[in-house]
């Protein structure tokens, strides 16, 4: 992975100096003139390494460090000889080295170094820790997954508001499990609550609460769904499907960290995380005028992406032991081997109803097929290759190189084209992308001869 950089400095001389060195060092390197504005790109986009001089107009050094929240970026501010109080104090507030200028480009480039490994082993112990918390509630193997649960490691201990968006099936409440688990909520009650599954009335009772006799049937007063998580998190799934009523409450507990019970006459502070998970694009919704626009911005400060089951098909065998070994435990029947035959349907369906439907499908293979072999016949074709587009018969081989040639044009078409990015997605070199390129007839000999130029040579990750 790329280091990412920001040199924050009044001075043109050195930012384009430093920015040098960081390029040199195969760093991606954005600057900024002032504190000000190193603060505003640090909360727009990520960075791994800030580089800032102590002294600037507007916002110095010292208190860009104080508003910085978090292990990253790592911090290296330029101080002035004779700056040595100043230095020990931007230490203490987090920063983490420092040196003087003028300075000798090794010395700098040592400091740098320091930083980036630090950088590294962070992101790799997110990564690893990411990986086992997520692994508690989903099991995955491919790269897809991985960022994901790193993802889901970072934003899990900020106290904000995220909005988990997936297709059905995919898994968003086990998601939602990781960032409770990671959270510093984690001991704190989690509630749930399907948004589609009452009216709008009951909704409304069901999540704020309601006085007795508030309406027809109220027999008792109920504290409701956001009181229950008080001081813990709060699931809304299916989102999507809220009333507009409904949406307009929610809002003002958002905004005001208070709620008014139906039927009472005063408000109860609540404090809640807020997680809410959704197939449908809220964004398509706000257009369509069925979502709240403010609503919206106000519960998508971070959103997740689940990525669907025929993006990561090196997850399915994984996937598919365990289910069959769960289902046959269950069952109380013989426990199946995927063999490479039936691994090869599954990766080759593209599971339009994801992990649930592997799930069922799999099930359903092992009550109907017969105790000694699964009947591969009895598994879903709906969007598996037809014997008339291959009128061989469908050998593994065949299957095989039909999945390869797929993954090879989604990569490509993932990378715009990009031929030296798609072999680096596919995690292969560029060389063994063009001769599976030029034994699937996906590009001609000239093609390959004039592609890219030298930039992407070798590579492989």
């Amino acid at each position: 992975m790329k280091i990412r950089a920001l040199v924050a400095d009044d001075d043109n001389a050195m930012r384009y100096t430093l920015r040098g060195i960081l390029d040199d060092l195969g760093m991606e390197v954005d600057e900024a003139p002032h504190g000000v504005a190193a603060l505003e790109r640090i909360r727009q986009e990520s960075y791994h390494l800030l580089i800032s001089d102590l002294r600037m107009p507007h916002m110095d050094g010292l208190e860009l460090l104080r508003h910085l929240t978090g292990s990253l970026p790592k911090v290296i501010l330029i101080t002035a000889h004779g700056s040595e109080r100043h230095a020990v104090e931007a230490m203490k507030a987090g920063a983490y080295d420092y040196f003087h200028k003028p300075f000798e480009v090794d010395e700098l480039v040592a400091v740098i170094q320091r930083a980036v490994s630090a950088v590294r082993l962070e992101l790799e112990n997110e990564r690893l820790a990411g990986e086992l918390n997520l692994s508690r509630s989903l099991l995955f193997e491919s790269k897809a997954m991985s960022r994901l649960a790193m993802l889901i490691q970072r934003v899990a201990p900020r106290d904000v508001t995220v909005l988990i968006h997936g297709e059905s099936g995919t898994g968003k409440e086990r998601i939602a499990e990781a960032l409770v688990r990671a959270s510093g909520r984690a001991h704190k009650p989690f509630v749930r609550f399907n948004c589609a599954a009452l009216t709008p009335e009951l909704a409304e009772s069901e999540l704020f609460g309601h006085a007795k006799g508030a309406f027809t049937g109220a027999h008792r007063s109920r504290a409701g769904l956001f009181r229950e998580a008080d001081g813990g998190t709060l699931l809304l799934d299916e989102i999507g499907e809220m009333d507009p009523s409904t949406q307009a409450k929610l809002l003002r507990v958002l905004q005001e960290g208070e709620l008014r019970p139906v039927g009472e006459d005063r408000s109860v502070p609540v404090n809640v995380r807020i997680l809410c998970a959704t197939h449908r694009d809220l964004s398509q919704l706000v257009t369509q005028g069925r979502f709240r626009e403010d609503l919206y911005y106000r519960l998508k400060v971070v959103q997740l992406e689940v990525p669907p089951l025929r993006e990561r098909p090196e997850d399915i065998p994984l996937l598919a032991r365990h289910f069959l070994q769960r289902a046959s435990q269950r069952l109380g029947v013989t426990r199946h081997e995927p063999s490479s035959a039936l691994l090869a349907r599954l990766q080759a369906y593209s599971w339009p109803g994801n992990v649930r439907q592997l799930e069922n499908a799999l099930e359903s293979l092992i009550v109907l097929s017969p105790p000694e072999e699964l009947d591969l016949d009895l598994l879903p074709t709906g969007n598996l290759p037809t014997p008339e587009a291959h009128p061989a018969p469908k050998s593994l081989k065949l299957l095989t190189e039909a999945f390869e040639r797929a993954q090879i044009e989604q990569a490509l078409r993932t990378a715009g084209g990009n031929r030296t990015q798609a072999a680096r997605n596919l995690s292969i070199s560029r060389a063994s992308l063009h001769e599976k390129l030029r034994k699937y007839g996906l590009v001609s000999r000239e093609d390959l001869e004039h592609d890219e130029g030298p930039e992407g040579e070798g590579s492989s990750s």
